[in-house]
């Protein structure tokens, strides 16, 4: 208390100067109309000003829950989509003798897992991605990985709580594909140079592709059908067939991917059981 009295003792010329001029602007602005509206514009402007720097600030440390939040939105829409859902084809009504919650779950095909890249390398020719999500959380081996931009690739090694994923920039990755507007079905591989560059073989002339036309995934693939993969940058002609060679750009930055979907095929294992008996009566 004595260090105040001291304070104010020592001060106090340029504390009563400070008080008198407080009290002067506070008369002239509040009983002089042109200077009180000049008074509020400028404060109004200065005020406008901190405020949107501390909303820029804000926002910034918002951004994680932000895309958290993003990507739940998207994972509940993705799970809705009617790509994901195969009908039966059946002329026979099956009657249950419950309601069901969610009536399309008894045609549902793919379920979407959401998982954060931990890791990811496009520079090798034998490029893979590591999630944070594995077999503790539904993952498992050659379930299809996708972005909200495209296809990613497909998951070759499980651990329970991460999981490998082979990049479609991989040598050996082969993906089956199709063009959005004809539909004919190719192959789409990485020759392990151009990132930035996927070939798309197999497509005949006569389904008249063109610059900037889109390709997606076909029903043959192991990942959902009609997802993106990229456009069409380049056309060359296969010598001596009625091929074209298609050059895609990937529609998917892999130099920046952090948030990707798991997909399982919840009908692959009764796919693989039935095909593989198939082959065994060949």
């Amino acid at each position: 208390m004595r260090n105040v009295f001291i304070f104010i003792r020592r001060y106090f010329n340029f504390l009563f100067f400070i008080i008198i001029q407080v009290f002067s602007l506070y008369m002239l602005f509040h009983y002089n109309k042109f200077h009180e509206a000049a008074f509020m514009d400028v404060a109004g402007e200065i005020t406008g000003k901190i405020s949107k720097q501390y909303n820029s600030v804000e926002y910034y440390f918002q951004l994680k829950k932000t895309n958290e939040q993003l990507l739940e939105e998207n994972l509940r829409l993705r799970n809705k989509l009617k790509e994901d859902f195969l009908p039966t084809d059946t002329a026979t009504e099956l009657v249950l003798d419950s309601i069901r919650v969610d009536s399309l779950e008894i045609y549902r095909r793919y379920l979407y897992f959401p998982a954060k890249v931990i890791n990811n390398s496009v520079t090798s020719q034998t490029n893979y991605l590591t999630i944070s999500r594995g077999s503790n959380q539904g993952l498992s081996k050659d379930m299809a990985v996708v972005s909200p931009t495209g296809i990613i690739g497909t998951i070759v090694n499980v651990s329970p709580n991460m999981a490998i994923v082979m990049s479609i920039l991989h040598r050996q990755s082969r993906v089956s594909a199709s063009l959005l507007n004809s539909g004919e079905t190719g192959s789409i591989e990485w020759d392990g140079e151009d990132p930035q560059v996927l070939t798309f073989r197999n497509i005949p002339r006569s389904a008249h592709p063109k610059i900037g036309d889109t390709v997606v995934t076909s029903r043959y693939s192991t990942f959902p059908p009609g997802q993106p993969i990229g456009t069409i940058v380049n056309m060359e002609q296969q010598g001596g067939s009625n091929f074209y060679v298609l050059k895609v750009k990937p529609s998917t930055n892999f130099f920046n991917i952090q948030f990707v979907y798991a997909v399982r095929n919840l009908q692959k294992e009764e796919q693989d059981a039935l095909e593989k008996i198939a082959n065994k009566q060949e």
